[in-house]
C-alpha cells in the first residue's frame, strides 16, 4: 500500500510541475486562429515527454529508498555489510566511478542500481539475494549493478523514454487535430473528435513506445552482464549467478525500479514489454563473450 501511495503521489507531483511549466511557457496554446502551431506543439511535447522522465531520474534515489525501505550501510560495522561495501568500492574503482551509496533492503532475491549521475549512484541488494547465493555469485550481481552505473544506463534509459514520450504526445495530437478538423469537419476549437482520437492514439502509441523502450533495456542487460564479467576478470561467476537467479522467484519490485533490477521473469507476449531478457538468453550471450 505504501508503494502504491508513493507511486501515485510522485506521478501527481510530476504532472502538477509539468502543467505549471507548459502554462508559464505558453506551450499549451498550440492551437490558434491559423490552426495547429507545430512548433509550439513540439515544445509542449518535449516538456511533457522529457520533463517527467528527468524529474523521475532526479528523484530516483529518494524514491528507491522510500519504496523499498533500503538502509544505507556504507558506515556499518556489520561484517557482511562491510564486505558488500568493500566489493562495491573495489568494482567502482576498477570502473572509474565515484563510490556509490550502498544499501540493503528486505525482499526476495534481487538487486538494483539507480541515481541521476554515475558519480552519485545507489547500489542495493536484497536480503533474499544474500541468503540465496554464494559470495562469488553475489559479487557477480554487484558487478552487474556497478556496470549499469558505469555505463550510464539510468541516464540512457531516461533519454530513450523521453524521446518515446515526446513522439507519443506529438503524433497523437497531430492525428487528433486531423480527425477533428478534416474528417469530422469541426471548425470551432477542439471537438470531441480531437479528444477521443488523442486518447486512443496515446494508448496505441504508448504500447509501441513501451515495446521499444523495453527492447533497449534488454540490450542494456546484456552489456551489464558482460561488464560484470569484465570487472571480475572472468565470466563464470556471472553465469552461475544468472543460472541461480533463473531458479528463484525475484518477487515484484516497485514499478519505478523494475528496469534497474537484476532479475525479472518475462513470459509469452509480455516478454515484449519486459525490461530483462530470459535468463537462458542472457547466459548464452555471456558465454559467447570473449
Amino acid at each position: 500500500m505504501k508503494r502504491i501511495a508513493l507511486f501515485l503521489m510522485t506521478n501527481i507531483a510530476v504532472m502538477v510541475v509539468l502543467g505549471i511549466a507548459v502554462n508559464v511557457l505558453g506551450l499549451n496554446r498550440f492551437l490558434n486562429e491559423n490552426g495547429l502551431d507545430l512548433t509550439t506543439l513540439l515544445g509542449f511535447s518535449l516538456v511533457i515527454g522529457f520533463g517527467g522522465s528527468f524529474i523521475s531520474l532526479l528523484m530516483s534515489k529518494t524514491i528507491a529508498k522510500a519504496s523499498t525501505g533500503a538502509q544505507i550501510i556504507n558506515d556499518s560495522s556489520d561484517p557482511t555489510h562491510a564486505w558488500i561495501v568493500q566489493t562495491v568500492q573495489r568494482f567502482a574503482g576498477t570502473a572509474g566511478i565515484s563510490m556509490p551509496e550502498v544499501a540493503i533492503y528486505e525482499g526476495p532475491p534481487n538487486a538494483f542500481a539507480t541515481g541521476a549521475f554515475k558519480n552519485s549512484a545507489l547500489v542495493a541488494v536484497s536480503t533474499g539475494l544474500l541468503q540465496s547465493m554464494t559470495r562469488e555469485e553475489v559479487e557477480a550481481v554487484i558487478g552487474h549493478e556497478v556496470a549499469h552505473v558505469a555505463n550510464g544506463d539510468m541516464v540512457t534509459m531516461t533519454l530513450i523514454q523521453g524521446v518515446m514520450n515526446t513522439f507519443v504526445v506529438f503524433i497523437s495530437r497531430v492525428v487528433g487535430y486531423f480527425v477533428d478538423r478534416v474528417i469530422l469537419k469541426n471548425e470551432r476549437g477542439l471537438g470531441i473528435g480531437y479528444f477521443a482520437t488523442t486518447i486512443v492514439m496515446d494508448l496505441l502509441l504508448g504500447v509501441l513506445a513501451a515495446m521499444i523502450v523495453a527492447w533497449f533495456s534488454r540490450q542494456r542487460e546484456f552489456r551489464a552482464d558482460a561488464g560484470s564479467a569484465q570487472l571480475l576478470g572472468r565470466k563464470q561467476p556471472m553465469i552461475n549467478a544468472l543460472a541461480r537467479l533463473g531458479g528463484l522467484d525475484p518477487g515484484e519490485m516497485p514499478k519505478t525500479l523494475q528496469a534497474m533490477g537484476i532479475s525479472s521473469r518475462p513470459s509469452g507476449m509480455m516478454a515484449l514489454f519486459s525490461s530483462h531478457p530470459p535468463m537462458e538468453e542472457r547466459i548464452a550471450r555471456l558465454q559467447q563473450v570473449a
